[in-house]
Order: C-alpha cells, then sequence, then structure tokens
C-alpha cells in the first residue's frame, strides 16, 4: 500500500523537475548555435530550392532580376545584345522552365544546376547552366549563367 506524499514533496519535485528542464534547455541552446554557425555553406538542396523559385515556371520578376543577382551578372546582363535575355540565355521568354539536379563544388564555394527552358510540346528545349555562391554570410544569389548548353 502507497502512501500519500504530502504536498510539499510533490511541489519540490515538479520544481526540481522544472529546473533540470530549463537547464537542458539553456544547455541546448548553445549546441543549437555552435551547429548553425558550423553550416558556412548553402547546401545542395537550398540552392535547388533558391533556383526552382527564382526561375519560376517562366522566368525571374523584376524584383527577383533586381534583388536575386550578383552585381557583376547583372552589369553583363545590362550589356547583351539587345532583345537578348542573359539571365535566361535566351531571346524568348519559355512557357516552361525546369531545374536539374544541383551539384556543388564546397571547396570552389559554388553550386551549379542546368536550367531546361521549353516552348510547349514538340517545341524547342534549350539549356543553360546557373551559378549560384553557397557563402551562407549572404543570401543567397544567381551568380553566373553559361549560355553554352551542357555536356550530356
Amino acid at each position: 500500500m502507497s502512501v500519500p506524499r504530502p504536498r510539499r514533496v510533490r511541489r519540490a519535485r515538479s520544481a526540481w523537475l522544472a529546473v533540470a528542464c530549463a537547464a537542458g534547455l539553456v544547455a541546448a541552446v548553445p549546441a543549437t548555435a555552435e551547429a548553425a554557425q558550423q553550416q558556412e555553406q548553402y547546401t545542395a538542396k537550398q540552392v535547388s530550392r533558391f533556383l526552382k523559385h527564382f526561375y519560376g515556371k517562366t522566368g525571374p520578376t523584376a524584383w527577383e532580376r533586381e534583388h536575386l543577382v550578383s552585381e557583376d551578372l547583372k552589369q553583363r546582363a545590362a550589356e547583351a545584345p539587345p532583345g537578348f535575355d542573359l539571365i535566361l540565355c535566351h531571346s524568348n521568354q519559355p512557357e516552361d522552365i525546369d531545374i536539374g539536379p544541383v551539384t556543388t563544388a564546397q571547396s570552389a564555394g559554388v553550386g551549379w544546376a542546368t536550367v531546361f527552358l521549353g516552348w510547349g510540346p514538340g517545341q524547342e528545349v534549350a539549356a543553360f547552366t546557373a551559378y549560384v555562391d553557397l557563402d551562407t554570410s549572404n543570401p543567397l544569389k544567381l551568380l553566373d549563367v553559361d549560355c553554352a548548353p551542357p555536356e550530356a
């Protein structure tokens, strides 16, 4: 037969449990912050999400072109021949855009993927390579494009 414990013992036990939980949370915070600091580069998954969002289904918006493209690439795009969209590596706006698998070169600090442009069933398909800087000290941005078709 168990003897009921006085309320003081239950309260003390509850208070001790609360203190232990709080201490555990405080101890976990530095570990979480440390893990976040260790991630110095974006992952392939993060780059893939960025490129899919950036290019969307038919190309980047004016806001994305202004805020999510490196200054160097914006300058080169401004100097492109009239009618040629350097960000899309094409003169015509596609009906559909698809992003291939992302590759990251951690030592080079760059990630890239093939971007496929389509103009409908049975129509032309074009492809180029888009590059993204992996440095997490900056927001993800389109770093460069290579308009030459990627090797198969």
